[in-house]
């Protein structure tokens, strides 16, 4: 079961990814960051992902219709040139981190890597 460095390198061999960051959503601090970062800071691209994954996760109108299900998997936002792909990391803990993978559009393939970080998300150990 992989750590925080070993998933990112994992995420950074995804066709056409430019960066990625395990983040805490309640902090906004990057627990581990590798890759380019948009606008060149890891720090502040933590922190704005944060609030729009704290949105999503805290606001009933985006949670699964029912207790069986899990709250919000994802959030995918998309631009002229690139995707940011949110995935939540459910942990023994609080659940307030999330992965977040900075894809190029033209070399990406968003389908892909859906599945791959969700499976990440799945395997990844936090302690």
């Amino acid at each position: 079961m992989p750590g925080i460095d070993e998933c990112l390198l994992e995420a950074m061999r995804l066709p056409g990814a430019r960066g990625a960051a395990l983040v805490d959503w309640t902090s906004g601090l990057a627990l581990g960051a590798v890759g380019e970062a948009p606008g060149g800071d890891h720090e502040t691209t933590a922190a704005e992902a944060a609030e729009l994954a704290r949105m999503a996760a805290e606001h009933g109108t985006f949670a699964a219709g029912g207790d069986d299900l899990p709250p919000v998997e994802d959030v995918i936002i998309s631009n002229g040139d690139s995707y940011h792909l949110l995935r939540f990391v459910d942990t023994s803990f609080d659940s307030s981190v999330f992965l977040h993978l900075w894809l190029g559009r033209e070399e990406g393939n968003l389908a892909l890597a859906r599945i791959r970080l969700g499976e990440m998300a799945a395997r990844l150990v936090l302690g």
